[in-house]
């Protein structure tokens, strides 16, 4: 594996799914894993992820952030999970720096929850990556978060790999437990964002919500599809975007897991 720190890194949206992710092996896991194997090893890892979601922007800052259990009625084996990647103070510096004059609050009461961790358990097994995260602010328009995502893309060529975690289609109340299938409202939204991504259509992603009654259904809250937004804003007009994984659980949640600049 190429560990070059002048390597440009490509930028990476998870369809994280259920927590239980981490402890499975499957075909969205299994493709995980590839990708840590796949491409270069990064100097740092930032991620953005659908469950901090916060008024204003923030970046985890200390040296070694906590595993946050951001969650409730799972097996104990998944509250005993630790990811003990260090920290990276200097890098959230940086980021609080390219994001100006937009406000990031540089925190330490925050750490890796389960939208980072349940995904870098299985790309990056070892916890030998430093990571930091970035928080979404809720009450900025999702042009805000593409932006972001443009500005952020300048530490690609710094040895940092951009990651996001969500879900483009989450819609907790609709899952079918225990039944097979999805439902035709999920699967065509999934598919447009899907098309959207590959075709560059930016435009599209950022209004999402106009889509008219299947992005509502696929997107009743929008924290699990702006991660997608920096990426799509991290993305350069000559680099291609290729799908990792794919694919609709429980009816109503997508594992679609997108890689920009980088074959897959």
């Amino acid at each position: 594996m190429n560990s070059s720190r002048s390597t440009h890194m490509p930028a990476i949206f998870f369809g994280h799914g259920s927590p239980m992710n981490a402890l499975d092996d499957n075909a969205y896991t299994q493709a995980w894993t590839r990708l840590g194997q796949s491409i270069p090893k990064p100097k740092a890892i930032l991620a953005i992820s659908a469950h901090w979601y916060t008024e204003g922007t923030a970046i985890t800052a200390m040296e070694r952030p906590p595993t946050i259990h951001d969650f409730g009625g799972f097996p104990q084996a998944l509250f005993d999970i630790r990811y003990p990647a260090p920290g990276d103070p200097a890098l959230a510096r940086r980021v609080q720096a390219l994001l100006d004059p937009v406000p990031v609050q540089l925190d330490h009461a925050w750490g890796l929850d389960h939208g980072t961790w349940s995904v870098l358990v299985k790309a990056y097994p070892q916890a030998d990556v430093p990571v930091v995260q970035l928080s979404i602010d809720a009450t900025r328009p999702n042009d805000f978060h593409f932006e972001l995502g443009r500005q952020l893309s300048a530490l690609r060529d710094e040895g940092v790999l951009l990651i996001a975690s969500g879900d483009v289609v989450h819609n907790l109340r609709a899952m079918r437990r225990g039944a097979t299938g999805s439902y035709d409202w999920a699967e065509r939204f999934n598919q447009q964002v899907r098309d959207a991504l590959l075709q560059g259509d930016n435009a599209k992603l950022v209004d999402y919500a106009s889509w008219g009654s299947d992005a509502m259904l696929s997107v009743p809250t929008p924290e699990h599809f702006l991660p997608l937004l920096y990426i799509a804003g991290a993305r350069r007009d000559d680099e291609a975007v290729s799908i990792a994984v794919d694919g609709i659980e429980l009816g109503s949640i997508s594992m679609l897991t997108a890689v920009v600049g980088a074959t897959v």
